[in-house]
């Protein structure tokens, strides 16, 4: 039986980190085990410009506890109004590393986001022309499509029409929920991109619903069917290089995820390195879980894997993991996969 696995340090290629008290208190649950971050602009308002990713950039530095070593990098929330000069300005400086698209009203503080996709047709060829990765929220929002429909809906109506239309920008489908969007990353051949979640990998639409709702489970997009979570296993432990992880670990906190509209978002960088290892091992792939959260993503945004290592160890007893974290807002539940993971970061 393996009972340990050193691999290089991951990364962590969807984050939110929030601001202000939740941004201090979240902040070293993903810097204990990740390098570096993707780092999503929902913030209200949102990051838009160059100057405010940079501002952003710099709080969440000033919150990094000592001794920790961590590297976000920025991403600049797509709006009909987007400056194609100040994006590559900003990504010139090596400040901005994508741009993120969020059709408007989505999900969380998505409300900026693009309705118009014509109206942002230059920001899309100037990033193609200078190798700018677009991270895409690939849900459409009409209201006549179905809730569990929407992803692959997107597929069809509005980012294969983008990627015809520029041929050379370079996509990164973001937490895909379906076989729908599996399928599709691995018929394309270059310049895409997908992010898988850990809860992804875990749950299916029956943890949110049967037996009573279960909000510590609901996000967005929502979870699928079980042959969609098994397509999700299948693309992230197949070794592909097209398939990273992005945790999309959202924090909300339990007043706000047990309201009468609660928000959507699983809080998972406190216990994804393990959970990933439990999942990787259960499907024979541990040789795999290097790729997948510390080798692919950084070969699609052309950045070097990190030098230092991370080491995970296999235990007889259960890891008994916090069920929550403080914060000056309130309580955070951290997600719980349902099961006895054994595993741990050394």
């Amino acid at each position: 039986m393996t009972v340990q696995l050193t691999i290089p340090r991951p990364d962590d290629w969807h984050l939110h980190l929030r601001d202000g008290a939740m941004l201090k208190a979240v902040l070293p649950e993903t810097a204990r085990d990740f390098a570096r971050a993707i780092i999503m602009p929902n913030l209200v308002p949102p990051v838009v410009t160059g100057d405010q990713a940079a501002a952003y950039r710099d709080r969440i530095l000033a919150a990094l506890p000592d001794g920790m070593g961590f590297e976000p990098l920025m991403t600049l929330y797509l709006t009909e109004d987007t400056d194609p000069a100040d994006v590559a300005a900003a990504h010139a400086s090596g400040l901005v590393k994508a741009v993120k698209l969020y059709p408007a009203g989505a999900t969380t503080n998505s409300a900026s986001g693009v309705s118009n996709f014509d109206k942002v047709r230059g920001v899309l060829e100037t990033m193609a022309d200078i190798g700018l990765p677009l991270c895409t929220h690939g849900e459409v929002t009409d209201h006549d499509i179905d809730i569990f429909d929407r992803e692959a809906v997107f597929i069809d109506r509005v980012l294969d029409p983008i990627r015809r239309a520029t041929p050379s920008l370079r996509v990164v489908m973001e937490h895909i929920t379906t076989k729908n969007a599996a399928d599709y990353v691995s018929s394309q051949e270059q310049d895409l991109g997908a992010t898988i979640t850990t809860h992804h990998l875990i749950i299916n639409r029956n943890h949110i619903l049967a037996g009573g709702i279960k909000p510590h489970y609901y996000c967005l997009p929502v979870a699928k069917r079980e042959e969609h979570r098994l397509a999700l296993r299948a693309a992230a432990t197949s070794g592909d290089k097209r398939f990273f992880l992005g945790t999309d670990s959202a924090p909300h906190t339990d007043p706000n995820k047990l309201s009468a509209c609660g928000c959507a978002g699983c809080f998972t960088a406190t216990n994804t390195m393990p959970l990933l290892a439990h999942v990787f091992e259960e499907d024979s792939a541990l040789d795999k879980l290097a790729g997948f959260t510390s080798e692919n993503g950084p070969e699609f945004y052309r950045l070097p894997v990190n030098t230092e290592s991370l080491t995970l160890k296999k235990q007889d007893s259960p890891v008994a993991f916090p069920a929550q974290i403080e914060t000056e807002d309130g309580p955070v539940t951290v997600f719980d996969p349902g099961f006895d993971v054994f595993w741990k970061v050394a």
